[in-house]
């Protein structure tokens, strides 16, 4: 957590709307982006990114920063991404398409992006992105948000866990299990 991020936190916490909102444009991009790779859907993303501005004011005197801001406001987002999904009908069907902002991808398909060289890497690698944000809705919400923190956000096994309320080993499975289902489907694919 960054200085100015810290004197944020400590300024809202005792009332400082001003502070919190500067908190709120720092996060909400980040935390839409990983909303919307859990939810697959742009509606329902911003609702929990709402959600978890709306639960962070409310528990701010709750923060003891034993985590980064940043990473508390993860673990509400994730949880408010769930709930979405489950008040929402229309999880249940099979998305075709997910509008997810690759900016930044990283693990999985960070390898398969490298295995492609040439000119054409750029459109091979928004192709691919295309495809898993297709099949991400084919997976339970768990591998799915187990998968997104991991691979797209960067997020240990151990965050991962404390978030979904996993232990260790039912994390690395929900990991494996997703990663196994979008191999499968990338190898169709190709």
């Amino acid at each position: 957590m960054g200085e100015n991020e810290r004197h944020w936190v400590a300024l809202a916490r005792n009332g400082d709307r001003q502070a919190f909102r500067l908190l709120v444009n720092l996060h909400a991009r980040p935390l839409f982006r990983l909303c919307v790779r859990i939810t697959l859907d742009p509606g329902l993303a911003e609702d929990a990114v709402q959600e978890t501005f709306y639960q962070a004011w409310r528990g701010l005197a709750e923060f003891e920063g034993r985590s980064t801001f940043g990473s508390w406001l993860h673990r509400i987002a994730v949880n408010a991404a769930l709930q979405e999904l489950r008040r929402s009908a229309r999880h249940r069907r099979e998305l075709t398409s997910a509008a997810v902002d690759d900016e930044s991808e990283g693990g999985l398909l960070a390898s398969i992006e490298d295995e492609r060289p040439g000119p054409d890497a750029g459109a091979v690698a928004a192709q691919i992105s295309e495809h898993i944000g297709r099949h991400l809705g084919r997976l339970s919400a768990t591998e799915r948000v187990a998968f997104v923190m991991r691979h797209y956000e960067g997020q240990s096994l151990e965050t991962i866990g404390a978030t979904l309320a996993l232990n260790l080993g039912q994390c690395k499975q929900a990991i494996f299990r997703a990663v196994g289902k979008l191999r499968a489907a990338l190898d169709d694919w190709r």
